[in-house]
């Protein structure tokens, strides 16, 4: 039986230039290419999700204009529902500013986001999760959305039993309320590092960064960790799972949200925490290879047969 995820976090159009390195300060420089495309991390993680065959919902709201409508016709597309998803009267939708820096030394980036619209969802809006919030398997949530939207969807599942993973990105504190309510955890280093004051780079610091966390009050804590891979404790063991490489990497932009996506839908099908590492590593593997954001996104015959290729013989089913 397909998982249902619902998705609560943020839309945005990604507008992405490509240039040998990163402009300076007061400085102008020539670019290499420039590329808009439909982004977000909530709507990255719910695409990623839907494509490799979960059922998915997402809630969030855009401004009424062009970048909207994009937002909402890719999601369809990718078969999210899209029918929680509400409109701002004054306000445009987010957008994310994005420089790819790409040259003989490798391939970076760096990000603004005007969080427009994102910034406008209430808990008014999503009070009435209180009564349907049962209805879904798991529920995804980031920081590109206000705090207190987080908290209230959060405090609904709980109270339902229902399972939250929560991505801290960008990095901002997290309030005590909402760490009470997860389930996941997933931060990357940096992230981690801001949350716990331990930057999880060497095997010890990653313990220690891992174990902070769980004191905080989080059952399963799961910290990216780039081009190593990532770092997986459910409280009782840490699994360290290295990243996959599928292809020189071409942009980076939606590895995190693939990465998230692809781990929630593999474990609310029911295969391991350890199996469902290695699929999700295998999927941002696919995704930064691809340039863009949502256009990066790998479907799950994409993957199944990657994972064939590389030998992994496990099997995500979503009947």
């Amino acid at each position: 039986m397909k998982p249902k995820i619902l998705v609560v976090g943020s839309m945005a159009m990604d507008l992405t230039v490509t240039s040998e390195r990163f402009v300076g300060e007061g400085e102008m420089i020539f670019g290499n290419g420039f590329s808009s495309a439909p982004g977000g991390k909530g709507a990255n993680q719910a695409v990623q999700a839907a494509r490799l065959g979960a059922e998915v919902t997402m809630l969030g709201k855009l401004g009424k204009d062009d970048f909207g409508l994009s937002l909402i016709e890719s999601l369809k597309q990718s078969g999210v529902n899209t029918e929680k998803i509400l409109f701002s009267e004054n306000v445009s939708t987010g957008v994310a500013v994005i420089q790819i820096q790409k040259n003989d030394k490798g391939t970076e980036n760096k990000i603004i986001v005007i969080k427009g619209s994102n910034n406008e969802l209430t808990v008014d809006d999503v009070a009435f999760l209180e009564n349907e919030i049962a209805d879904y398997n798991m529920v995804i949530l980031q920081h590109e959305i206000p705090q207190e939207v987080n908290c209230r969807v959060a405090d609904f599942a709980k109270a339902k039993g229902v399972l939250v993973m929560l991505n801290p990105a960008p990095s901002s504190e997290v309030p005590k309320e909402l760490i009470s309510c997860l389930s996941y955890i997933c931060p990357n280093e940096h992230e981690a590092s801001d949350i716990v004051g331990i930057k999880p780079e060497s095997e010890d610091s990653i313990k220690q960064a891992i174990e902070r966390l769980h004191d905080m009050g989080v059952d399963n804590v799961l910290i990216t960790l780039g081009k190593v891979g990532c770092a997986f404790s459910d409280g009782t063991k840490i699994i360290n799972s290295p990243s996959i490489d599928v292809a020189p990497v071409v942009d980076p932009t939606a590895a995190g949200d693939s990465f998230i996506g692809a781990f929630c839908t593999a474990l609310s099908s029911g295969v391991s925490a350890e199996d469902a590492l290695i699929f999700a590593n295998c999927t941002a593997g696919i995704t930064v290879s691809r340039m863009g954001a949502q256009t990066s996104l790998p479907t799950i015959s994409e993957v199944s047969s990657v994972m064939k290729e590389k030998g992994y013989n496990i099997s995500v089913t979503l009947d």
